[in-house]
């Protein structure tokens, strides 16, 4: 794995919400820290509400992960557009991410522990 990157679980239980609504609840989400960008939370697939997050074109690509997959958030007021990226293959040193959703959290979207 790059150096600059660490992949732990992280302790407690950990919740999502966009505007309010709980997108999903996990005890069993992945904390990804690089480098010295703030961490960031991955929630399994199967705990996240996949029903309001309706895929995008877009795509980036990050050499030591892979190529990112987005998501926007269709909520009843608004919608979050590439708010919610995955990495669908992601590169073996980070294989640990994979089936995990990381949010970019804002104004209306939060990643809390609770």
């Amino acid at each position: 794995m790059a150096s600059h990157i660490k992949i732990r679980k992280a302790e407690g239980t950990w919740v999502v919400r966009a505007g309010g609504a709980v997108l999903g609840e996990s005890n069993d989400v992945l904390e990804l820290q690089e480098g010295d960008y703030p961490p960031v939370i991955y929630f399994p697939r199967s705990d996240l509400a996949m029903a309001f997050l309706e895929p995008t074109d877009h795509k980036t690509t990050c050499p030591h992960k892979g190529e990112a997959s987005y998501f926007s958030i269709v909520t009843k007021s608004q919608t979050l557009e590439n708010a919610v990226w995955s990495y669908e293959a992601p590169n073996e040193d980070v294989a640990r991410i994979r089936d995990h959703l990381g949010f970019s959290i804002g104004e209306y979207l939060a990643v809390e522990q609770i």
